[in-house]
């Protein structure tokens, strides 16, 4: 039975490594501040409704107080993708 050939691969090459790009990873300095004051404004606001029996902050909303704080607190979140 013949022999088969053998076939010659070639050489392997790696690829070329990539040179690392400088990335700026810094955020405006107005975000973290926002960011803090939007949760602490929020967190105020609910437990400044929850201790007065609702007749604070606004009496008028009533248990919309709650979602008001929650809405400072959101838009904290909102601030916080800023961050970097």
């Amino acid at each position: 039975m013949p022999k088969s050939r053998i076939r010659k691969k070639a050489d392997f090459t790696p690829p070329p490594t990539k040179q690392a790009a400088n990335v700026k990873l810094t955020s405006h300095s107005w975000v973290a501040p926002v960011m803090l004051s939007l949760f602490l404004i929020g967190l105020a606001w609910i437990v400044v409704f929850y201790v007065t029996d609702g007749y604070l902050p606004i009496t008028s909303l009533g248990n919309w107080n709650i979602v008001v704080g929650f809405g400072f607190i959101a838009g904290g979140f909102g601030v916080s993708t800023q961050w970097r």
